[in-house]
C-alpha cells in the first residue's frame, strides 16, 4: 500500500511509541520492585494512546478504508516505521532503562517542536503528548542518577547498555528527503533540529550519573524506511497473534 507523506510520518511517530509500548509490557509482574512495575505499566500506557491518536490520524488520512487497528496488527514488519532502538530487547533492567531514558529525551525534544506544527492534528497529538513523556523523562533520569550511583554493579550495568544501545542513537536524528520536506512546510520537525537539546539533556545525565560517554564508529539506521534488526519480528508475532488468529475481531 502506498502512503502520502503525512502518513508516513504519523506512522513513524505511532510505531515508535507503539513498539515501545508493547516492550514495556514484558516487565508487568516481573519488574524490580513493585513501584517500578506500576510506573512502567502506565508510562506503556501513555505511549499506547500515543500510538493510537498517531496510528487514527494515518488512517484518516489514507482514501482506503483503514482503521488503528488495522494499521497496528495488519502490517508486516519491513512496513513498520519505527526507531530501531524502540524495539531493541528488554534484557535487564538497565537495558530497559537506557533504553527507555534516550527515547524520552528524544520524545521531550520532538514533541515541545511538534506542537507548533501547521497540522493541527500533529500539534493537538504532540501537545497532549509532552506532559505525558515529561514525566516519562523525570522517571529515567531519576532511575539512571540513582542506579549509577548506587553499587560498582549497577553502574557497570548502567555503562554496558549505554555503550550497546548508543549505536542507535545516531538515527534519532537522521533525516530523509520525506522529513525534510515536511519540515520546510511547517508539518514535521527535522529531526537534526533535535540533536544540540537531546545531548546537553544526556550528557549532563550521564555526568550526574557517574557514567563516561559512549563512543560508536557506525550507527544503525533504516528503521524509518523498514529495515529492521532481528528483534521486531518476534516481538510483532507476539504482538499481533490474537488479530492475525480471529481477524477483523473487536473488543
Amino acid at each position: 500500500m502506498t502512503y502520502s507523506p503525512l502518513t508516513t510520518y504519523s506512522l513513524r511517530l505511532g510505531d515508535t511509541c507503539l513498539v515501545l509500548a508493547q516492550r514495556l509490557t514484558g516487565w508487568c509482574g516481573h519488574a524490580p520492585e513493585l513501584e517500578i512495575d506500576l510506573a512502567l505499566a502506565n508510562i506503556g500506557l501513555d505511549l499506547l494512546g500515543q500510538a493510537r491518536n498517531f496510528l487514527t490520524y494515518a488512517a484518516e488520512l489514507q482514501v482506503e478504508q483503514l482503521c488503528e487497528d488495522r494499521l497496528a496488527f495488519g502490517r508486516d514488519e519491513r512496513q513498520y516505521h519505527n526507531l530501531l532502538l524502540a524495539e531493541q530487547p528488554n534484557g535487564d533492567f538497565a537495558d530497559t532503562l537506557v533504553r527507555q531514558y534516550l527515547l524520552d529525551a528524544w520524545h521531550v525534544a520532538l514533541f515541545s517542536r511538534l506542537a507548533n506544527s501547521r497540522d493541527l492534528q500533529l500539534a493537538a497529538i504532540a501537545a497532549k503528548a509532552i506532559k505525558e513523556v515529561r514525566y516519562h523523562l523525570r522517571f529515567s533520569r531519576g532511575w539512571l542518577i540513582r542506579l549509577g550511583n548506587g553499587t560498582a554493579v549497577s553502574q557497570q550495568k548502567l555503562q554496558r547498555s549505554f555503550n550497546s544501545h548508543w549505536r542507535f542513537t545516531g538515527e534519532l536524528f537522521h533525516a530523509d528527503e520525506l522529513e525534510i520536506d515536511l519540515a520546510e512546510q511547517g508539518i514535521a520537525v527535522d529531526p537534526r533540529s533535535l540533536r544540540q537539546e537531546w545531548e546537553a539533556e544526556v550528557f549532563n545525565s550521564l555526568l550526574q550519573a557517574s557514567l563516561d560517554k559512549p563512543t560508536c564508529s557506525q550507527y544503525r539506521t533504516g528503521g524509518k524506511q523498514g529495515l529492521h534488526t532481528e528483534h521486531l519480528g518476534p516481538l510483532l508475532a507476539e504482538m499481533q497473534y490474537m488479530q492475525r488468529a480471529y481477524p477483523n475481531q473487536q473488543w
